[in-house]
């Protein structure tokens, strides 16, 4: 199988994600759009965090990476290796298919694939392997599934907590390997926004609940800077509280802080706390405050390696940022806590 079959295929797949949610489905692949459509409420009904929109988001961002412009340039620099190794994918399931890309990786570079998908997420990944096997039937015997012990590889991709990584490294540490830890995402204010400006800082915080690496969880404002224009441009998100795990972990964290009388900002459905931490829990949203872009730049360099996506709509020197509501739409070039997944696989 060439790596122009292999890239076709993830084409193909980017194509058919496109025809679902535009409802142009092709006669032949009808039963592939209904089991897709079933799977979208059963993966609800098993995982309370996994709702219909955020299923949909999440597939709509994987087609754009499938983008056939978009490979072609990704896969350039994709040595064809001469003995093919098989790579354990351990996946995270805070958000869905959130370990598509590493799959997409391995596949593409030409080695075997042994996937752990996350009990949160047990199907989403499976129906996708299998969207493109019907593509490429020679990808068949290169993808496997381990539901028990993981045997039989020669390298590994790990994804989880800071506490799972620290098992991961004690497992794996003898193989070729990337092993992921907790990271999240910041935003930086300079006090100007326009209250559009702001909306769309509203999707980094709330979508997918605020669960994913690229999700803003702490805000760098200006020293004095007051919240309620940001609790205005937002309150079009409320619509988050009607999810009963997200309204589970207000109602706690509220409590929490109440009862230990902790100073917070409050619109009902988000809390804003004053706090030097970086990860913020569940419905919490963190701030800090600069008085100038230096001492900004001081605070932030230190928990780079901590931090995976950084919004703002002003330069940040020496700082690479992303302008407000684009942290969840990454792009295939965009690799999990900025380590080039190509090049690894490249080098076992």
């Amino acid at each position: 199988m060439t790596l122009k079959q292999r890239e076709q295929a993830f084409v193909q797949l980017g194509l058919f994600i496109n025809r679902h949610f535009a409802n142009q489905w092709l006669p032949k692949e009808e039963r592939f759009h209904n089991d897709l459509q079933k799977l979208t409420e059963i993966a609800y009904a098993y995982n309370g965090w996994f709702t219909p929109e955020s299923i949909t988001r999440a597939l709509n961002g994987i087609s754009l990476m499938l983008d056939e412009k978009s490979l072609n340039e990704f896969t350039k620099t994709i040595k064809e290796p001469a003995n093919p190794k098989t790579v354990a994918v351990i996946m995270a399931g805070n958000i869905p298919a959130v370990g598509f890309h590493d799959l997409m990786c391995v596949l593409l570079s030409g080695h075997n694939v042994l996937i752990k998908v996350s009990s949160d997420d047990p199907a989403l990944i499976p129906f996708l392997t299998g969207m493109v096997i019907y593509y490429e039937q020679a990808f068949a015997p290169k993808i496997n599934f381990s539901e028990g012990k993981l045997i039989n590889f020669d390298a590994v991709i790990a994804t989880g907590s800071d506490n799972t990584a620290k098992h991961f490294e004690y497992y794996f540490g003898k193989y070729p390997n990337i092993i992921r830890k907790n990271r999240s995402s910041i935003a930086v204010l300079s006090g100007k926004e326009s209250k559009e400006e702001l909306a769309e800082l509203g999707k980094d915080i709330f979508y997918y609940y605020g669960l994913g690496c690229r999700n803003v969880g702490k805000v760098y404002v200006p020293e004095g800077y007051k919240f309620d224009g940001l609790f205005e441009a937002i309150y079009d998100f409320k619509y988050v509280l009607d999810n009963k795990k997200y309204n589970n972990n207000y109602e706690y964290n509220r409590a929490i802080y109440l009862l230990d009388l902790i100073p917070f900002l409050d619109n009902n459905f988000l809390m804003i706390k004053d706090s030097e931490a970086l990860h913020a829990p569940t419905s919490v949203l963190f701030h800090e405050s600069y008085t100038n872009q230096e001492q900004l730049v001081e605070k932030i360099t230190p928990l780079l390696p901590n931090i995976q996506c950084i919004v703002s709509n002003f330069e940040i020197k020496g700082i690479q940022t992303v302008a407000l509501g684009q942290s969840q739409e990454p792009t295939i070039f965009d690799f999990a806590d900025n380590v080039n997944t190509l090049d690894f696989l490249n080098s076992i």
